[in-house]
């Protein structure tokens, strides 16, 4: 081949290659469609999860409107989530089994998310007499709590346990709420900026923990442009 040929066709080949590389680029990302996460109604989780009042509904669920107290003594309202992506979970202090694991992973997703405005979390006592605000503080103090990412709450027992079993679905064993009920449950609940459900995680497993992490950005893409 001519030498000169060869270099003036040099740039012609570039061309051709260049056009030829964003080609594929623009088929793939056609032929790809955008990971989306689920909205989970009652209908669609395991029906041992889910209340049976509510287990028929196959659309628009939403978390309740909900009222607690923080580890501030703060009122804390589902307008303190609005346009937030959040993780719930239900803990109580004195729990020296699965609750210790599944505070620490919350820190270590609050660490994550630590400059996402846009990412909170809400963490339920299910022993609300006990768990006092001056023990939440102390709690709160001992985990590494930043209070404008993460509210650990207590309230009414009958609220909060209507939360976990009518809103988010995280309790297996049913119950009123009374004196003799109990709810222990290693779920965390991912719920978006519209108060629907996107997913559930086990809150002690760590290849979990990397599944949530990736799907909070995942939905954080959602809101995007």
């Amino acid at each position: 081949m001519d030498l000169k040929f060869f270099k003036k066709s040099i740039p012609t080949l570039a061309i051709m290659a260049f056009f030829s590389v964003f080609m594929i680029y623009a088929i793939y990302t056609l032929l790809t469609p955008e990971k989306r996460l689920p909205i989970y109604n009652p209908s669609d989780v395991n029906p041992k999860l889910v209340d049976e009042s509510v287990v028929h509904i196959r659309r628009n669920h939403k978390v309740a409107d909900f009222k607690l107290i923080n580890q501030n003594g703060d009122t804390i309202t589902q307008e303190n989530y609005n346009d937030k992506i959040y993780v719930a979970d239900f803990f109580f202090t004195r729990c020296m089994t699965i609750c210790p694991v599944m505070t620490n992973n919350i820190g270590k997703l609050q660490d994550v998310f630590i400059n996402d405005d846009d990412i909170m979390f809400l963490s339920h006592s299910v022993t609300p007499v006990i768990d006092s605000i001056s023990v939440l503080r102390a709690y709160a103090d001992k985990k590494g709590v930043i209070d404008s990412k993460w509210n650990i709450t207590t309230g009414d027992k009958k609220h909060i346990y209507k939360l976990a079993r009518k809103s988010y679905f995280a309790v297996l064993d049913e119950g009123d709420g009374g004196l003799q009920d109990f709810v222990h449950t290693e779920n965390f609940v991912l719920v978006d900026k519209k108060r629907q459900i996107r997913g559930f995680y086990d809150g002690t497993d760590n290849e979990d923990i990397q599944r949530l992490i990736a799907d909070i950005r995942i939905l954080q893409g959602e809101y995007k442009d």
